[in-house]
Order: structure tokens, then C-alpha cells, then sequence
């Protein structure tokens, strides 16, 4: 993992998006602390799990998709406006 600070970021943009393109951590600082990570866009099918991707294909459990909410349970129309 490389670290930078923000001057030296700024003034070498291009070398550190290079190097998050090639894969390499790049990680600028902020007063000596880490604050952001480059990383490159690519085509973003990386970012799901195979597990997330199978739950979000699969058919909604009718168990878990019931939706009716007690009256009791809402708030009085007049305390709902606090929100």
C-alpha cells in the first residue's frame, strides 16, 4: 500500500491514477491520517458476491415478505409530523 499526503496527491494525480489502474492500494493521507483509497472504476460486476447475486435472483420468501403493520403499532397522526 502506497500513501500519499494531499499536497504531494495533488500535484501527482495522473501517476496515482495509474497506479490504482494497475491494481496498486493508494491511499492519501490528511494531517498523516489515511482518508481515501483510489480504486479503479472497472465494470463493477466484481463488487457482488456470488452469495448476494443468489439472493437477489431468488423468489421472496411470502413468510418474509408480509408487510401489514399493526395500527397500534404507527404513531398518532399528530406526533407523526415530529419526524
Amino acid at each position: 500500500m502506497t500513501t500519499f499526503n494531499m499536497h504531494d496527491a495533488k500535484s501527482q494525480l495522473s501517476k496515482l491514477v495509474d497506479a490504482a489502474e494497475r491494481g496498486e492500494a493508494v491511499v492519501i493521507a490528511r494531517d498523516g491520517k489515511p482518508a481515501v483509497r483510489l480504486l479503479p472504476v472497472g465494470d463493477g460486476a466484481a463488487t457482488w458476491s456470488p452469495e448476494a447475486l443468489a439472493f437477489f435472483a431468488s423468489e421472496p420468501n411470502p413468510e418474509l415478505a408480509n408487510f401489514d403493520i399493526p395500527r397500534d403499532d404507527l404513531l398518532p397522526d399528530t406526533e407523526r409530523d415530529l419526524f
